[in-house]
C-alpha cells in the first residue's frame, strides 16, 4: 500500500537534487534570449528529436536489411543503416526549422505567449490566472541528455495544453516555478517553493495492486477462455496463440507498472507535486483550488488489503490531446483509505467523505439494476455533491459545487415504470463521472433543482482563482488566444 511518510522525519523541504535522473552529461543553461526577452528552447533540441527517431530506423534496418543484403550483398547492410540515418536527420532537420521559430516569453499582463510556426505562423497566450497545472517531465531519450520537457494546462477549450521542448531540467523547474507564482499573484522572481513528502507507493505494492485489478483479472479470464476454446477446437498445436494471447495481460500491468513507478506525492506552497516514472520521469504540481472532481475507486480484489485509487478530473488534463490519445488522471494510484483521505482533505479542503449524508436508491431499484442497487447512493453538503456506485468496483465520486458545469434529470424507458430518475452532474472531461442512478423520482428531482442552485452560490463565492494573492480584474474571458498569418 501507499506509505504516509513520518511527519517528524519530513519537516525539511525534499532537495529537487535527488530528481534528476538523466543518464548523461549535464548541459548547461543556453537558451535564447532575443532584445524584446523572448526565449528559446535549448538548442539541442533538434537533436534530441533526431535521436527519438532511432527506432524508426532501428524499423527501417530490420525490415529492409535483409532485402537489401539479399539483392546488394553485405553492402546492403550498409544501405539500411544509411537510410535509417538519413531518417534521423531529417528528422532533426525540420525540428531545427521549428526550433528556430518557436519563441516564449511572459507578455505586459502577465500572461504566458508562445510565438511558432514556419510557413504559418501562429502566437498563443495562456491565461495564467486560469491555469490548470504545470508538468516537467523527461522522457527517455531526454534524459540521455539532462534534458526535460515542459506541459502548461490552463482550463479552456480547444488547445489548452502548450508544450515547450526541450529545456535543461534547472530551467524547466525554474520556469515552472515563475509560472505558478505569477499565476499566485506573487512576484516574478519568486524562487521553488520547497515541498515535503507526504505520501509513496513502494513498487512491490504497485505491481500487486496492477496484478490484482478488475482489468487485469478480466483480461486473464478472457485469455483463459481463449485458450480453452482453442485446445477443444484445434488441438494443443493452437496453443501457440498463447504467445500473443498470454502475454497482453502482462503488457498491461508492465506498461502502467513503468508510468507509476516511485510514485511520490509532496506537499508545497504551490499544491500538490506528483513524481512517478521509470522511462519516463514525469513532475506533475497540481495548484491549489485546480481540481474539478475528484473519485475514489476500490476494485473488488483490492479490498482484502484495504486498498483505494484516487482519479482527479483537472481542466485540460486527462483529455484528448493533439494526437488523441486519453490519459487518466491519478492522484495516487493505490493508498490505504487514510492516506487517500489525507489527499482528499488536501485537495478539497473540509470534506470528509467517509461523513457524508447518503440517500440511498430505493429497494425497487434492484429490478433496474440487480447487482449493484444496494450500493447506489447520492450525498450533498454545502460545499459538495458526491454520487456512489458499483458493487465489484466500488465507485465514490465527489465534485465541489463551484466547479459543476451543468446538472441534468434523466429519466430511461426502464426507470420511468418504477418511478426512478437519475442526477448528472457536469465535470470538465476526465475520468470522474458523477452521476447519481436510479433514485426515487421525487427525490431526483428535488436534488436537480437545489443542486443548480448551490452550484450558483458556489461559483459566486469561489476565490480560488487565486490562491497567494488577490486576482487582478482582466477584462478577457479566453484562457488562450491564437493568431495565424
Amino acid at each position: 500500500m501507499s506509505t504516509p511518510v513520518d511527519p517528524g522525519a519530513a519537516n525539511q523541504p525534499v532537495s529537487n537534487v535527488g530528481d534528476d535522473f538523466g543518464l548523461g552529461i549535464t548541459l548547461p543553461g543556453t537558451a535564447t534570449v532575443d532584445e524584446s526577452g523572448r526565449r528559446r528552447t535549448h538548442p539541442i533540441t533538434p537533436l534530441i528529436h533526431g535521436v527519438t527517431a532511432i527506432p524508426i530506423g532501428v524499423i527501417v534496418v530490420i525490415g529492409f536489411g535483409a532485402g537489401a543484403v539479399e539483392q546488394f550483398g553485405i553492402g546492403g547492410i550498409a544501405l539500411a543503416l544509411i537510410g535509417a540515418i538519413v531518417i534521423c536527420l531529417i528528422v532533426a532537420g525540420f525540428s531545427y526549422l521549428g526550433w528556430r521559430n518557436r519563441w516564449y516569453w511572459f507578455d505586459d499582463d502577465g500572461d504566458f505567449r508562445i510565438d511558432s510556426g514556419v510557413i504559418t505562423k501562429q502566437e498563443r497566450r495562456l491565461q495564467l490566472s486560469r491555469l490548470q497545472a504545470v508538468d516537467v517531465a523527461q522522457p527517455l531519450f531526454a534524459r540521455l541528455f539532462s534534458m526535460a520537457e515542459l506541459t502548461i494546462e490552463v482550463a479552456g477549450s480547444g488547445d489548452s495544453r502548450q508544450k515547450l521542448q526541450f529545456l535543461t531540467l534547472t530551467e524547466a523547474r525554474a520556469l515552472r516555478a515563475e509560472i505558478l507564482a505569477r499565476a499566485a499573484g506573487l512576484r516574478q522572481d519568486t524562487v521553488e517553493a520547497p515541498e515535503v513528502v507526504i505520501a509513496t507507493v513502494p513498487p512491490k505494492d504497485l505491481a500487486v495492486s496492477l496484478l490484482l485489478s478488475s482489468t487485469t483479472a478480466l483480461l486473464l479470464l478472457l485469455t483463459a477462455l481463449i485458450l480453452a476454446v482453442t485446445f477443444l477446437t484445434e488441438g494443443a498445436v493452437g496453443l501457440v496463440i498463447a504467445l500473443f494471447t498470454g502475454g497482453i495481460p502482462l503488457f498491461v500491468v508492465l506498461a502502467e507498472f513503468l508510468k507509476y513507478f516511485n510514485f511520490t506525492v509532496s506537499d508545497s506552497p504551490d499544491g500538490l507535486r506528483l513524481k512517478f516514472g521509470l522511462a519516463k520521469t514525469e513532475s506533475r504540481t497540481v495548484p491549489p483550488g485546480r481540481v474539478q472532481a475528484i473519485e475514489i475507486v476500490e476494485p473488488f480484489l483490492w479490498r482484502r488489503w484495504g486498498w483505494v485509487r484516487l482519479r482527479v478530473n483537472i481542466a485540460g488534463v486527462g483529455a484528448e490531446d493533439s494526437s488523441g490519445n486519453k490519459e487518466e488522471t491519478v492522484l495516487i494510484p493505490v493508498a490505504d483509505p487514510d492516506v487517500a483521505h489525507m489527499l482528499i482533505a488536501r485537495v478539497l479542503p473540509g470534506v470528509e467523505v467517509s461523513s457524508l449524508p447518503w440517500h440511498s436508491a430505493p429497494p425497487r431499484s434492484r429490478l433496474r439494476s440487480p447487482i449493484q442497487w444496494a450500493n447506489l447512493a447520492v450525498a450533498w453538503t454545502d460545499r459538495v455533491f458526491a454520487a456512489r456506485s458499483g458493487r465489484i468496483t466500488r465507485h465514490i465520486a465527489v465534485i465541489p459545487h463551484a466547479r459543476s458545469q451543468s446538472v441534468r434529470y434523466t429519466q430511461g424507458p426502464w426507470e420511468r415504470p418504477l418511478g426512478l430518475a437519475s442526477v448528472h452532474v457536469d465535470s470538465t472531461p476526465g475520468p470522474v463521472k458523477i452521476s447519481a442512478r436510479h433514485l426515487d423520482a421525487v427525490l431526483a428531482a428535488q436534488v436537480t433543482q437545489e443542486q443548480a442552485q448551490r452550484a450558483g452560490v458556489g461559483r459566486a463565492d469561489d476565490r480560488t482563482i487565486r490562491w497567494a494573492a488577490e486576482q487582478k480584474d482582466r477584462p478577457r474571458d479566453e484562457s488562450t488566444e491564437e493568431t495565424g498569418s
